[in-house]
């Protein structure tokens, strides 16, 4: 068969998105804050937007006031207020006393900043151990090391290069590096710069007089059997009482085997919810949260241009046509998402009323598709908008993807959300015997009783996903005597 070039005609339908349904996804999906960031590019960019101001209304109402108004209303009685001065008072030596020259340059001459303009900063560990390296009585070329060491700390304060590299870094013998650590070691946090938790933990039992006690064999020898608290193991390798092993493992939970986190410059991020939802009589009642959100419109300076009331070049027209078209579909694209959060919301409230009445036990299973069907939207639309986004309801602040998850299976054949799966144990586990703890299979068997049909490898990872130890490590055989 011979090969040949031929030309032909066909149909084909393809989905292309524009660059503004582009953009609709985008405002979509993001948080709250990533919101009011994009709004605040948007307004330096788009020199046709411009926030709303509140009260603009009222300002076009005041300067409808003339001034023949302002003449027809009676006017009103002069009010005096009589002064006298006290003769009890020397006013003579007072103001000798305050009419000084230092007095008049300190507050004429120095410009103070405003206390808005202040801001608190919080102390991290660098700047910490820093200024306790200065305050030392450490030679220059020791300080020189400490200040090597301490950069080289981690969040937890632990010391993350060997000693033999460090002291070929700043050209010392091992012997001045080990004596400048073990001096910062001492420092505020004490425990830091040391190599693990166990040589922390070390530090800290020696600087609270603790060395060559039982809590520093404990520290030394049997730090895996005091994780699976193995008390017993300990006492008969010790050679010493249960009751020592107790009150030395007491002295240990005192100890932070992580010391520089106390000094951590992570800031809390409090969350704003996105829309909220009350109760109100015997229906819920949704409020979408507009505090913050800057309100848009276009300016009408650019609206005038285009209506040929200021005459420019063609060229402008259509930069200024483009401008306006643009935010005019920013604006459109805010409310259309306002619109979709609400509608999910409320989609929400209507699956999950037992929920909001009665607490995480009554979660219902729920999907995606359930909601998408029920607001005639597609799936995808769904998962952008409950994707960092958080609800505040009479259980607590909630993001929206809380209220989806999957469904278990019960006894009688029915379904229950996987959330409140997850809270039956964890009721089950904080409620039994702390000297014989459940194991995943008998926790299995209860809540089976409960008419809940889990498997064994479901109770583990769901108990592993809420941070639950195991039994073993959930076992203290004193905990009848109080201890």
């Amino acid at each position: 068969m011979a090969l040949e070039l031929r030309q032909s005609l066909g149909l084909a339908q393809q989905l292309i998105m524009t660059p503004q349904l582009q953009q609709a996804i985008k405002l979509l999906q993001l948080s709250r804050i990533e919101l009011i960031e994009t709004i605040s590019q948007e307004i330096e960019e788009n020199c046709t937007l411009e926030e709303r101001v509140s009260g603009d209304s009222d300002q076009e109402t005041r300067s409808e006031v003339t001034k023949e108004d302002m003449s027809e209303s009676p006017a009103l009685p002069e009010v005096t207020v009589k002064e006298q001065a006290r003769d009890d008072i020397d006013w003579e030596n007072y103001l000798s006393e305050y009419n000084t020259g230092w007095a008049s340059s300190h507050y004429e001459e120095r410009e103070t900043p405003s206390f808005e303009n202040m801001t608190a900063t919080k102390t991290n560990l660098t700047s910490h151990l820093i200024w306790q390296l200065n305050m030392s009585d450490l030679n220059d070329r020791e300080k020189e090391t400490g200040l090597y060491i301490i950069g080289n700390l981690n969040e937890a304060g632990y010391l993350e290069i060997p000693l033999e590299e460090l002291a070929e870094d700043v050209g010392s013998s091992l012997e001045e590096v080990a004596d400048t650590l073990r001096c910062i070691q001492k420092f505020d946090p004490v425990g830091i710069a040391a190599q693990d938790a166990r040589e922390s933990l070390l530090i800290q039992a020696e600087f609270h007089g603790f060395g060559g006690t039982t809590v520093e064999r404990i520290i030394e020898e049997h730090l895996r059997n005091l994780e699976e608290k193995r008390y017993d193991e300990i006492a008969a390798a010790l050679s010493v009482s249960i009751q020592d092993i107790i009150a030395a493992v007491s002295v240990i939970q005192g100890l932070d085997p992580r010391p520089g986190r106390i000094y951590s410059d992570e800031e809390t991020i409090y969350i704003t919810p996105d829309i909220y939802v009350f109760k109100v009589g015997d229906k819920y009642e949704i409020v979408q949260n507009e505090d913050g959100l800057p309100k848009l419109r276009v300016n009408n300076y650019y609206k005038s241009i285009l209506k040929n009331e200021t005459p420019v070049s063609e060229n402008d027209k259509i930069y200024i046509q483009e401008k306006l078209r643009s935010a005019a579909w920013l604006i459109k694209s805010i409310h259309q998402r306002q619109r979709t959060i609400f509608k999910v919301t409320e989609s929400i409230v209507k699956f999950q009323s037992e929920f909001l009445d009665k607490g995480i036990a009554h979660l219902k299973p729920l999907v995606l598709r359930d909601v998408a069907e029920d607001i005639e939207m597609h799936e995808s639309t769904v998962s952008r908008v409950t994707t960092n986004k958080y609800v505040y309801t009479p259980q607590g602040l909630y993001e929206l993807k809380f209220f989806f998850n999957s469904s278990i299976n019960t006894v009688d054949g029915d379904s229950v959300a996987s959330e409140s799966v997850k809270e039956q144990i964890r009721k089950i586990i904080k409620g039994e015997n702390k000297t014989k703890p459940l194991s995943d299979k008998k926790i299995e068997e209860i809540m089976k009783g409960l008419n809940i049909n889990v498997a064994r490898r479901t109770v583990a990872k769901y108990r592993e996903s809420m941070g639950i130890l195991p039994s073993r490590k959930r076992k203290n055989p004193f905990a009848d005597a109080g201890i």
